[in-house]
This record gives C-alpha cells, structure tokens and sequence, in this order.
C-alpha cells in the first residue's frame, strides 16, 4: 500500500469516528429530550403509530394500531404535510426495530413543531418479546415461545 491509500485509509477511519461520535451525541440528545413509553401504555385505538422501518422491514408485519403510517426515518421530513399534519392533536408515537431510529424520528418530529411526540421503548422487537402480535399481510401473528 502505498502512501497515498495509507493517508485515504487514515482520512476515512477518522470520518468515520467523526460521524459515529455525533451520532452518539445525537442520541444522547434525543434520550433527555424525547420521552419513551413501555409495551404496556400502547393504546392501538387511541394512538397514531409512525413505523420509521425501511420499506423491506415492514413487510414482517406492523403493529395493529387503529391509525399507523409506515414512514422510512430517511423520508420522515418529507412525508410530514402528506401523512401527520392532521394527526398533530394525538399523541404520535414512533417505532423501529430496536428504538434509536424511532428515538430520532420522535426527536425529529418535534424539532418540526409536534409537540405529542413519544418513542416506543426497545421498538417493534421489545412489542413481539412482550407477547403482543403485530400484522402483515399474510394476518395477525404472536411469537409462540417454544
């Protein structure tokens, strides 16, 4: 190797540990600011759920709420006017898979001015582990533990 891809190496490990150091920073913001709620306070009639998921993600199944958007975190600020604007009254909760994308969407969408806004602890896979089902379009399901 010689010195010129050494000294691009070196440039791209420090960027790399620029972006995951304010990405902590990030989510240690977002964690004081934005409240998180357990399984158990989930009200499916009352609630606006937002599944920040990636597109394939939703295909395993979303949980049934009454009123749920599925809305990837890197098309949330767009999709605002169309989906949330006259949800803004409710409380919104967010989800992911594991909770730091539903903790920035939450983060995010009070920066735009909802004030409602709550993040689902542990997210979509803390919702199965409880015991909850969540639906595709194949149905309804509920992990069975063997």
């Amino acid at each position: 190797m010689d010195h010129n891809e050494q000294m691009r190496e070196y440039y791209e490990r420090c960027n790399m540990d620029l972006i995951k150091g304010k990405l902590k920073v990030l989510l240690e913001q977002a964690q004081k600011e934005i409240e998180e709620i357990e399984v158990e306070q989930i009200d499916l009639e009352k609630m606006v759920l937002v599944d920040v998921r990636e597109s394939d993600e939703f295909a395993s199944g979303v949980i049934p709420a009454k009123t749920v958007f599925t809305i990837p975190r890197g098309k949330l600020e767009f999709a605002v006017d169309n989906k949330l604007v006259d949800m803004s009254d409710h409380l919104i909760v967010c989800y992911c898979l594991k909770g730091a994308r539903g903790l920035m969407a939450a983060m995010t969408l009070k920066d735009l001015g909802f004030k409602n806004v709550v993040n689902l602890k542990g997210g979509i896979e803390n919702w199965v582990q409880s015991g909850k089902g969540i639906k595709n379009y194949l149905g309804y399901f509920t992990l069975v533990a063997e």
